[in-house]
């Protein structure tokens, strides 16, 4: 019997429509009777399902759906929507971490440009606290290389996450190159941004014919 290519769906118990599992969180139920996030959809036990936005969360959290769809009494904790994106933040921030050890993330303004000029750059990274002329200089080396073919800008990390991700302190602007690494840490933004609700998409994950610049603005910082 041939397999179905179709992907995996699951019922959103806020929106009771029927997703993939890849736009969906799965929430399980710990020992304690408290209600756990499952990004990576490892843990035991039945799940229930909610749309991967802050909203819906908030949502289900509110009107009180994780314990109807587990069918018994049930504990959430009060912030549970933001300690979701506390979690895909950092998620995206490793994922930042393992391109960097790839070789395929440099970090520091004169990196970056030099980057912009001859390599290829696939996202650029700006933490929160940039200063608006580093931006607008590495924005036009951007222009001059890629024309309206820009790379993603990202813009919702603060400076400490990017310290994190490649550590050592004084991060600021970071360039991502292509390679596999980076396609995984840009597809981890894509989800943080797609959460917070930003309403802006992110280009085709690292070609250089991607969509015009899009840049990825600050929703709600993490814990």
């Amino acid at each position: 019997m041939l397999r179905s290519n179709k992907p995996r769906q699951r019922t959103c118990i806020v929106t009771r429509q029927s997703l993939p599992v890849d736009a969906l969180i799965r929430f399980v139920v710990g020992p304690d009777g408290a209600v756990v996030p499952d990004l990576r959809c490892r843990l035991p036990g039945r799940g229930v399902w909610v749309t991967a936005l802050a909203d819906h969360v908030l949502a289900a959290e509110k009107k009180r759906l994780f314990a109807r769809a587990f069918h018994r009494p049930v504990t959430v904790e009060l912030g549970l929507a933001h300690r979701v994106d506390w979690l895909i933040a950092s998620a995206a921030v490793a994922a930042l971490s393992l391109a960097r050890k790839a070789g395929s993330l440099v970090g520091g303004f004169a990196k970056v440009e030099s980057a912009l000029v001859q390599e290829p750059v696939i996202g650029l990274i700006h933490a929160r606290e940039a200063a608006d002329d580093g931006v607008a200089r590495l924005a036009r080396a951007a222009r001059r290389r890629f024309g309206d073919s820009q790379p993603p800008v990202i813009r919702c990390f603060g400076a400490e996450q990017l310290d994190l991700a490649f550590g050592r302190t004084n991060v600021i602007h970071a360039a991502l190159l292509e390679g596999p690494a980076s396609d995984n840490a840009l597809a981890r933004v894509r989800a943080l941004v797609d959460y917070r609700g930003d309403g802006v998409a992110l280009a085709s994950a690292g070609r250089r014919n991607t969509n015009a610049l899009n840049e990825l603005s600050e929703a709600s910082a993490g814990p």
